[in-house]
Formats: structure tokens, sequence, C-alpha cells
């Protein structure tokens, strides 16, 4: 379990197919400080560390992970954003984040507000039912919160500090982003669907 809060980024310096998985490794002020078998948060997604070392760490992606991502599309010198897991002993400064993405979204427009930024994205149609004003959602791994909700659109805002210790600083339009939403969300829709 994460909270969406952000601990560092990191580089891919090297990636590899291994049968109809990837594997990834990745360079972070944090991969030093990380043990085998310990999950992490990469751009939202769980996965399992299998390496570490020379400040790098080792991941793999599956195909089922791969098709449901946006870690397919990632090559060498991709920034993204790392968290490990929620401590119980703190507070949970973000929401809730299983680590496991739900689908993808594209980034349709960026607006830069003296300071601060607007980011517009284009989702699945499908997942409409759990697109609602002012509910947290997570993009990359980020605990944010939606506006400006459309069919199949919506906004989120980012302060300073978000956008200089994230991805979203390297983000462009026409790039996808991975997205979780809201567990207790989904566990509720899940009910009145049954």
């Amino acid at each position: 379990m994460f909270t969406g809060i952000i601990e560092s980024t990191g580089i891919i310096k090297e990636l590899f197919n291994n049968g109809s998985n990837k594997t990834y490794w990745i360079s972070s002020p944090i991969s030093n400080e990380l043990k085998v078998d310990q999950s992490l948060s990469h751009n939202g997604v769980c996965l399992t560390v299998e390496e570490v070392k020379d400040g790098m760490h080792r991941v793999t992606a599956i195909e089922e992970t791969l098709l449901k991502t946006d870690l397919a599309n990632w090559k060498a010198a991709s920034v993204i954003n790392l968290e490990r897991c929620m401590q119980l002993n703190g507070r949970i400064d973000g929401h809730i984040v299983q680590g496991h993405v739900d689908g993808i979204a594209t980034c349709i427009d960026i607006v830069e507000k003296k300071g601060s930024w607007e980011f517009s994205f284009q989702f699945d149609i499908q997942f409409a039912k759990s697109i609602i004003e002012k509910v947290s959602i997570t993009i990359n791994g980020i605990s944010l919160t939606l506006f400006n909700i459309g069919i199949d659109t919506f906004t989120v805002a980012i302060i300073p500090y978000t956008f200089e210790h994230t991805n979203m600083k390297t983000l462009k339009k026409g790039d996808l982003v991975n997205l979780e939403f809201d567990m207790i969300g989904k566990y509720i829709n899940r009910l009145q669907s049954i």
C-alpha cells in the first residue's frame, strides 16, 4: 500500500525484453536503500525489487502489467516517480493507493498558471463512473484531486513543489500516464453492480 506522495524520481538506465516480460534497471537516490523483494511504486505501478547494486535497482513487469500500464513505452532516460510502501506508524498525507493501475490516460492540455499548472487528461469512457469531482486519483503514482470533469476528461492542478519533485515537469501533450482510481469508490461501484 502507498499514499501517492512521491519520495523520489528515478531514471531508467537500461531495459530489455525477457520473454513476454520487460526488465528495467533504474537509478535513483533511494535505490541503495532498497531491499530485494520489497514493493516499490514506479509511476504508480507496484513492482518488486529483484536486485540492488551501484545506486540502481532492477524490476520486471509481466505481460499483464505491460498491457494495462504505460510501462511498455518506457525507454532509457525516462524519468519515473518512486514511492516506497507506507508505514503504519505515521500520517497518510495523500490517500490509500494500492499500486494496481486501473488504466491509462492521455495528456491533452497543459496550462501554466503563473506559478502552478493545470494538466488535462482524456481517459477510456469505461472508467467514467470512477471519476467524481474533487475526489482523489493517482496519476503516475501521485495523489491528486480531480476537477473540471467531462464525459471522458478531467483536470488536475499541480503546485510548484509537486511539479519540481515528480516527473510532471517532463510530461508533454500526447504522453500516456497511469491511473489508479480511489479504492473506496471502486468498492462502491462493484457493490452497486451486483
